[in-house]
């Protein structure tokens, strides 16, 4: 699934992937999944044959995208493909496409933006009050009291079930929500504050590290038009 314009999400029972755009999202074979798209978005679907799907990850991920990709999923999901009047479809070339972006996915750097589902009860009972107010800045230790559970117990709990801290969780979390915000054209300032952060500097420089880009320049480069 690749986001051409806009934002997607991408759920299956590892976790969630926002997906924003020219990143792609890949789901292997036998993985329940569902997608929704945020804003104005330009979704792309492509299917891998098993031949060439054995040679990607073995379990969902989240990809930067080349150019050259960028251009190969554009053309492999457009109007030629599905519109006679077009122009012929030519399923030799798509086959030679389709391998060279397999190759172009090994050469692409896998992006932290799979946020870990909880199974513990515990920590689906944090998770679902983090889903409902990610601004919210309570502490571990405020929120285990408010489902029985000591911080020290949360903490061990986040990090041999989900492999990070809370706040670590919490602050992918939130910059899932600033994507969606941002898509829909609100300003730094405002989405910094929406997502918990006490100024926009603290919110830029988190942004930055996990997304690679500042929001601003997010925001004004994710709608570049998607025709080849």
């Amino acid at each position: 699934m690749y986001a051409a314009r806009g934002v997607l999400s991408v759920h299956t029972e590892r976790g969630t992937s926002i997906v924003p755009a020219n990143r792609v999202a890949w789901t292997p074979a036998g993985f329940t999944h569902y997608h929704r798209a945020h804003s104005h978005t330009d979704m792309r679907i492509l299917f891998l044959p098993a031949s060439l799907a054995r040679l990607v990850p073995g379990q969902p991920a989240v990809f930067t995208v080349s150019d050259l990709a960028r251009e190969i999923l554009l053309t492999l999901t457009g109007p030629r493909n599905y519109d006679r009047a077009a122009g012929d479809h030519d399923r030799a070339a798509s086959a030679r496409l389709r391998r060279v972006l397999v190759d172009e996915l090994h050469e692409a750097r896998e992006q932290p933006l799979q946020l870990p589902e909880p199974h513990d009860d515990r920590l689906q009972a944090i998770a679902q009050m983090m889903y409902e107010q990610p601004g919210d800045n309570t502490s571990l230790a405020e929120l285990g009291q408010a489902i029985g559970a000591s911080a020290r117990t949360l903490s061990r709990l986040f990090h041999n079930e989900l492999g990070m801290t809370f706040y670590e969780w919490r602050t992918q979390l939130r910059i899932y929500h600033a994507l969606v915000l941002l898509a829909d054209g609100h300003d730094t300032t405002h989405v910094a504050h929406a997502c918990g952060w006490a100024n926009p500097s603290s919110f830029i420089s988190a942004f930055t590290n996990i997304i690679g880009t500042t929001p601003g320049r997010y925001r004004s480069g994710h709608q570049r038009p998607t025709t080849p």
